[in-house]
């Protein structure tokens, strides 16, 4: 039943109505049809079958098989429209219970008045009313059964001389009015009991999603196994971590993932004082994996939980970074007066006119000194003011083209020597625009520097792993593979007049972004920076 169906009104026209929902009221009118129909029948098949009990005594036999199978026809023909649904609910339901009263007074004229005892199948008309329709038309009903059954009482004892049993009769029509209430009562408090349910099935249903987005959305990788070891459930940052293990199908055991990862669990399942496990995956890479117990009133579940080394190891070298940038920013302040007093110093010589030519060149050497140092000054002081990222949505083909007019601008450099190419369109990412900017100041910078200048710079957009990611092609020669294990590390250079900083920052913003940057060497054998960005609608929690 879809949330649209909840609570939808059947209205009455002598009241404001009723609520039940859609499929429920439906199937309360079969059972309905399915009482009328087996009432009907059983009149006709007394009829036929020379039944002559005493309660049958036929004021007009002729009339008694007309009204029985005109009530077996009515019959049938509203178990079609019930099921066929046509009319609407409300009109079905109080024409069915109108006719109701009318045949079955008619039947109990003709089988010898209220003394025949067929007006107590009115209560069950009655109790409909309360339960298919509600309000005031349930005691409408209950009003009109209560005055047939009066009208067909008197008529009988004017016409056709009937021993009077009006206290009967009365008592009858008050247990009309009784039993509508009641109807009434237990089909309102039905409804009340089927919208708590349905709101704590919502809740529980919220609850769900919202448990589920969280763990899906988790930097930590999650596992549910079973104590078979058989895998039920996982999230993206699972297949992340052990994502180049993975080839057609995802694994199905721990024993796909890691031999040492199904030993471990195996071991804590034996002796659960230790639960946690270091092992090694391929390409030497070191997954630390902890080890938990869900136990449920059905089942008994095992939770594994797995972090990259490496990222814990980040982490632990950025809090140590974070440390030493603000000694560093100390220190810096302090360098940063005697140096100003040198650089002025130096200004100052250089200008004297008995200064001779190898002394000038004493001074320029100073003033180049002075500017790196200023340089390096500043970009320790930047990491000591780095604030957290404001992200935000953003059209990365759009930012792209305009960041690349804006860069050729500010540098002076030619549109000639940049070429983009796009893989992907309609790509949408969450991060800090200004930070970004950052990145491929850097980037951009460094492939004008040291990159072929007789070629142009590629930047590349492409969707790799679901992820959005730029590409930038330098064509500049290949690092060798000890450098480029240090090329991320702050004051790490092999430029005389580079600082070290430039390539850490930029990594140190895309990681503050949930984004990853990474050095690699192409097929042709030519330098490459790849930056991958979360997406606008898949952000991980950080925990």
């Amino acid at each position: 039943m879809t949330p649209n169906q909840k609570n939808t009104i059947y209205p009455c026209p002598f009241s404001k109505g009723y609520g039940i929902e859609t499929e429920q009221a439906w199937s309360l009118l079969k059972v309905f049809f399915t009482y009328r129909f087996t009432v009907s029948s059983l009149f006709v098949i007394l009829y036929y079958g020379h039944f002559d009990p005493a309660i049958f005594k036929s004021h007009n036999i002729q009339l008694y098989p007309v009204i029985c199978h005109s009530y077996l026809a009515v019959s049938i023909i509203s178990g079609f429209a019930t099921f066929y649904r046509i009319p609407s609910y409300s009109v079905q339901a109080q024409l069915n219970i109108f006719s109701d009263i009318i045949f079955i007074t008619l039947i109990m004229h003709v089988s010898g008045s209220i003394g025949s005892g067929i007006g107590i199948l009115l209560v069950v008309s009655t109790a409909a009313g309360g339960l298919l329709i509600g309000g005031r038309c349930a005691l409408f009903f209950a009003a009109l059964a209560s005055l047939s059954i009066l009208f067909e009482h008197i008529y009988s004892v004017q016409s056709h001389s009937t021993t009077p049993l009006f206290t009967y009769t009365g008592m009858l029509g008050a247990s009309y009015f009784t039993i509508a209430y009641l109807s009434f009562i237990l089909a309102k408090r039905t409804e009340q009991s089927d919208q708590i349910a349905y709101q704590h099935k919502q809740t529980i249903s919220n609850l769900e999603d919202l448990n589920r987005h969280i763990i899906q959305n988790l930097q930590s990788g999650i596992i549910i196994s079973n104590s078979e070891q058989k895998i039920k459930m996982y999230n993206e940052a699972a297949l992340s971590i052990i994502g180049n293990l993975i080839h057609a199908t995802p694994p199905q055991y721990l024993s796909e993932i890691s031999t040492q990862l199904s030993n471990s669990f195996y071991q804590w399942t034996i002796d659960n004082s230790q639960n946690f496990s270091l092992i090694s995956l391929a390409e030497h890479k070191q997954i630390h994996c902890r080890f938990s117990l869900i136990q449920t009133q059905q089942d008994t579940f095992h939770m594994i939980i797995l972090e990259d080394i490496y990222l814990y190891n980040q982490q632990l070298q950025q809090s140590k970074l974070a440390s030493l940038g603000r000694l560093t920013a100390s220190i810096a302040h302090e360098i940063r007066n005697p140096l100003g007093a040198i650089s002025h110093a130096s200004q100052l010589l250089s200008e004297a006119p008995t200064l001779q030519t190898e002394d000038y060149r004493l001074t320029e050497i100073i003033q180049s000194h002075c500017l790196r140092m200023n340089k390096i000054i500043e970009d320790v002081l930047q990491l000591s003011r780095r604030q957290l990222s404001k992200r935000e949505k953003i059209q990365l083909n759009l930012w792209l083209d305009h960041y690349l007019q804006g860069f050729i601008n500010d540098t002076g450099s030619s549109l000639n020597n940049f070429k983009i190419s796009t893989k992907a369109t309609d790509l949408w990412v969450y991060m800090d625009a200004g930070h970004l900017k950052q990145i491929f100041d850097n980037l951009c910078s460094n492939a004008l520097k040291y990159g072929d200048s007789t070629q142009k710079i590629i930047i590349e957009i492409s969707l790799i792993n679901n992820s959005p990611c730029i590409t930038l092609y330098d064509n500049g020669k290949p690092i060798d593979q000890e450098t480029a294990n240090h090329l991320f590390e702050p004051f790490f250079t092999t430029s005389p007049s580079g600082t070290g900083l430039g390539l850490y920052i930029s990594k140190e913003l895309a990681e503050l972004n949930q984004a990853k940057l990474s050095y690699a060497v192409t097929e042709d054998n030519k330098s490459s920076f790849k930056l991958c960005l979360p997406k606008a609608d898949s952000s991980k929690i950080e925990i």
